[in-house]
């Protein structure tokens, strides 16, 4: 939530596009070149936000009624859809407080108001965090069912797999904690930025080893039942797609959000750099895109959970 002066946090800082910004260091005397501003209409905003809370909110009510989906690979899902809910949530909960207190609605102190800030900027830092890490765990959990099917239930134990979702529940509070509280130092940027560029390098090379496989074991059937190239060119192609989808989605919604802070430490005072500042509610918005396609791309292919699905929707009519 934008506040200003000296006390405003990591995403609230972020989120001002004043070029006068002492944060940006964008300077009021300086010519700008002309920029390309996408505005976000603060509807649509609402909308792909409260989209994403139903989206996910089924998603998690259909893993948590059927058992058949407790399993490690739905339990990372089932995470994955938690911490997209609370992205959608805290966005749109930041929204709907930024346009009441705009509308003269909502009136309060300004302490409370920081402080509510400062809890609104955790929620939104740690459910990032979460979500990418239970992104990253998603690619290993198949990456190890694919490579070490037979071990894959001495790995993946229960246990094991439930220190790793607490594990990770905690990593994401206490560093969002830390991010929030030093959100004026370049070094929080930076490991922000490094941890993105780590979990796309293990998601790329973890897919494109899992797709290799993959063509391999389609070309050893196809020499079995001597069968002709195209039926393997033609499950290569279907792969390619899936894996590009899979990062595609991934790079394009959260890359400009990255980006920005890489910009932020590479050319804080520079005008073009100033161009993409003024985009960070686009930036946003790509994030709440991801936390709707999220559930497309890892749940809902799930014939078992489609009718887990289909069996509340009912039940709740």
């Amino acid at each position: 939530m934008p506040l200003q002066g000296p006390q405003r946090r990591l995403l609230g800082s972020l989120n001002s596009t004043l070029p006068a910004t002492p944060y940006l260091g964008l300077t009021t005397n300086q010519t700008e070149p002309p920029c390309l501003e996408v505005s976000i209409p603060d509807g649509l905003f609402l909308s792909l936000g409260l989209v994403s809370l139903v989206e996910n909110v089924l998603v998690v009510t259909a893993i948590a009624k059927n058992r058949n989906l407790h399993s490690p690979m739905y339990y990372f899902i089932c995470c994955l859809a938690v911490s997209d809910l609370l992205v959608s949530m805290s966005n749109v909960l930041e929204m709907a407080i930024l346009l009441l207190l705009e509308a003269g609605v909502l009136a309060t102190r300004a302490s409370v108001l920081q402080q509510l800030d400062n809890v609104i900027d955790v929620l939104i830092c740690g459910s990032m965090v979460s979500s990418l890490c239970f992104l990253g765990g998603i690619a290993v959990d198949r990456y190890i069912s694919i490579f070490y099917a037979l071990r894959y239930h001495s790995i993946m134990m229960l246990p094991r797999v439930w220190r790793a979702i607490v594990a990770i529940w905690v990593v994401s509070v206490l560093s969002s904690t830390l991010f929030i509280a030093y959100y004026n130092h370049t070094a929080v940027l930076l490991c922000l930025v490094t941890f993105f560029v780590a979990m796309l390098v293990l998601m790329a090379v973890l897919y494109v080893h899992m797709l290799a496989r993959a063509c391999q074991h389609a070309r050893g059937i196809a020499r079995l039942h001597k069968r002709q190239h195209p039926i393997h060119q033609g499950f290569g192609l279907k792969g390619a797609a899936t894996l590009t989808i899979l990062l595609g989605v991934f790079f394009l919604c959260w890359g400009p959000f990255f980006l920005h802070l890489s910009l932020l430490i590479l050319c804080p005072q520079h005008p073009t750099c100033g161009c993409v500042f003024k985009n960070f509610k686009l930036f946003l918005t790509l994030i709440l895109c991801s936390a709707i396609v999220d559930p497309l791309i890892y749940a809902f292919r799930s014939q078992e959970l489609r009718k887990t699905l289909q069996e509340v929707l009912l039940c709740s009519w």
